[in-house]
């Protein structure tokens, strides 16, 4: 049977642990409780990974102009495509109200997903307003921002960043030309015509 771990019998330290019986289930459950809000908090659900705090390479974006309507899940399901976030984004909230105050930062494994996220999604609409993606400023600096130099020799140093990289692959793909160069002969160049590749199903033209 599933067992659960119960937390309620005493202070909780902000996690716990759920074992299914299959890793379909495990799988199931990721997709569908990930971000989902629990007592007014999004929770995350991931696999248990004992090397998780190791990942952290100093890949932190800023997020500015935030809609107030956006929620963590939201800023989750939009920057994970770009590669693996560390931790719940982070939307700076006022302590009295709840309400964000319309900024967030997201933590990713690698600078392969910041950039990217940064590249595609600065300037983009975000529930109707435009949203500026940058690298964070770090903390106890004078105006240093993650993503120097340092930091990326650093991170590739780190195996462990590449260990968790998401499957960013949604579509098949013709493979590339791997075929020796055909042969000229008298009766022709012995390539297809232009646009149509033969004995497959892709036809490109």
């Amino acid at each position: 049977m599933t067992s659960l771990s119960h937390l309620c019998s005493s202070p909780s330290p902000g996690y716990g642990f759920v074992e299914f019986l299959s890793e379909e289930d495990a799988d199931y459950a990721i997709k569908i409780m990930n971000m989902i809000k629990l007592y007014g908090k999004p929770i995350r659900v991931n696999k248990a990974s004992a090397h998780n705090k190791n990942l952290d390479v100093g890949a932190n974006i800023f997020i500015g102009n935030l809609d107030p309507e956006i929620d963590e899940k939201l800023l989750y399901d939009t920057f994970s495509a770009f590669g693996v976030i560390l931790q719940t984004p982070k939307i700076m909230r006022d302590p009295d109200t709840g309400n964000s105050k319309g900024y967030a930062f997201i933590n990713f494994a690698s600078f392969d997903a910041s950039d990217a996220a940064i590249e595609a999604m600065n300037g983009q609409y975000l529930c109707n307003r435009p949203i500026t993606v940058s690298y964070a400023f770090k903390k106890d600096s004078k105006g240093e921002r993650h993503g120097s130099a340092a930091e990326r020799l650093l991170a590739a140093q780190n195996p462990l960043s590449q260990a968790d990289r998401p499957h960013q692959l949604f579509a098949d793909a013709p493979p590339p030309p791997s075929a020796p160069n055909p042969v000229v002969s008298s009766l022709g160049s012995g390539l297809p015509p232009p646009g149509k590749i033969f004995g497959s199903k892709y036809v490109l033209g």
